[in-house]
């Protein structure tokens, strides 16, 4: 059945049952990028994990947005994002690549300690990507190497996958040497934040000021903030995370145009219409007709 957000409600968490594999329900899973689309094409909806996840992009273009924040996908792309983190993408036809998924106890019981949640690419301080090289040659193959022993039962394979796994986060770490100044680690964190708050309030608090008293800071410094990191307003990330939820609704959900303003939290169907036109150049009627 496919993991949907009910209207109302924030966006779907998924877990790793979700998202079965050749064999039977086991703690990781990897595959191809364009065949999980395929499968799971609700994955391309905002919503988070209660697991672990990679992302190797080796072909094509896109964007992904991880926590209000939307990074270029590109050959060598390598995104990390740890349980409760909020994506989506946008992929190019041409997309290809890896996704790989795994609990963290399944990590933890080879590689106990605090090792897995030192990781920086784990931390909200860190960008979670990698934009790696194109003559990079450690840790494509050890994806690869992922993938070609999840595809089939073999001997010790749970083993053989968690060490594959541990060397692709070892030798990703290696890239991330200088440590985040504490000023850079706590704007990342406040981003974070906001956009925790931003899931969850979307439908009923739609100005700057409501989610700065969350945040306990002043509208100008939230302001400032989204500008500094993300190079967009505070306002203008609450109007895209309304317009992107808007648009799955008409996508995904057979609901009219005035249920969808309602499930949105607009009272007049005809203001709805008018704030999404303003927003994406089009009616809703028109999206809805054009996917």
């Amino acid at each position: 059945m496919k993991p949907t957000a009910l209207p109302g409600t924030p966006p779907p968490v998924l877990a790793l049952a979700s998202f079965p594999g050749p064999l039977a329900r086991t703690p990781y899973y990897c595959d191809r990028l364009e065949r999980h689309v395929v499968r799971f094409p609700h994955v391309n909806a905002p919503h988070g994990h209660d697991f672990y996840l990679l992302l190797y992009i080796t072909e094509g273009a896109g964007t992904h947005t991880v926590d209000l924040v939307t990074y270029e996908l590109r050959p060598g792309s390598l995104f990390f994002l740890a349980p409760g983190q909020v994506h989506h993408w946008h992929l190019a036809p041409e997309a290809r690549g890896f996704v790989v998924f795994f609990s963290a106890d399944f990590y933890l019981f080879r590689y106990p300690g605090s090792g897995l949640y030192d990781f920086p690419f784990f931390d909200s301080a860190h960008l979670p990507v990698l934009y790696l090289p194109s003559t990079e040659t450690e840790i494509r193959p050890l994806i690869e190497r992922l993938f070609a022993e999840y595809e089939g039962p073999k001997t010790n394979q749970a083993e053989v996958f968690r060490s594959y796994l541990h060397l692709c986060l070892e030798l990703a770490a290696r890239h991330y040497a200088a440590p985040a100044t504490a000023e850079t680690g706590l704007a990342q964190q406040q981003i974070r934040q906001f956009g925790a708050l931003l899931n969850l309030h979307y439908r009923s608090r739609r100005s700057v000021r409501d989610y700065a008293e969350l945040l306990h800071v002043s509208a100008n410094h939230l302001n400032a903030l989204c500008r500094r990191v993300l190079n967009k307003t505070a306002s203008d990330l609450i109007h895209e995370r309304v317009i992107t939820e808007a648009q799955r609704l008409l996508s995904l959900s057979a609901l009219g145009v005035a249920q969808v303003a309602y499930e949105l939290g607009f009272e007049d169907a005809s203001y709805f219409g008018r704030y999404f036109r303003k927003y994406t150049g089009r009616t809703p009627e028109a999206f809805r007709q054009q996917r």
